[in-house]
């Protein structure tokens, strides 16, 4: 895998969601994940997943950061940096996917792990014919 060539503020979303995931409560799993959202005025929102022993009540790190951003009153993002170990990084599960395109259907993803693989996609390219609130 290359590495991708990052602006500063990709570079430090991605550090930021890096750094979060040394947080991740994964005693089930062990599969730590931290994610940092940008909000359209430069605001960055970090989350990380907090698992449980009711494996239903376990929270994604994308879901925990954009909560984050959604309590402090933002709803317009530009970016994700989701930070896992897996090479190449991981993309976000299906239910996370759901969550993002409510707030943004095309939003830029930063895949990325601590060895500095990146992978640059979008919410669109991952999730297309989105379920949304036009078809209610």
């Amino acid at each position: 895998m290359r590495r991708a060539r990052l602006n500063a503020g990709d570079a430090e979303l991605i550090r930021r969601a890096l750094e979060v995931r040394r947080n991740a409560h994964a005693p089930y799993s062990r599969f730590a994940v931290g994610a940092a959202v940008r909000c359209a005025d430069g605001t960055i929102f970090t989350g990380c997943n907090v698992e449980n022993a009711s494996y239903g009540a376990t929270v994604c790190a994308e879901r925990n950061a954009i909560a984050a951003a959604v309590a402090a009153g933002k709803r317009d993002f530009l970016a994700l940096a989701i930070a896992t170990v897996n090479a190449p990084p991981a993309a976000p599960c299906g239910l996370c996917r759901q969550v993002i395109s409510e707030f943004s259907p095309d939003l830029r993803l930063l895949l990325c792990n601590p060895r500095g693989d990146i992978m640059r996609t979008s919410l669109g390219r991952l999730l297309p014919l989105q379920f949304s609130r036009r078809d209610l």
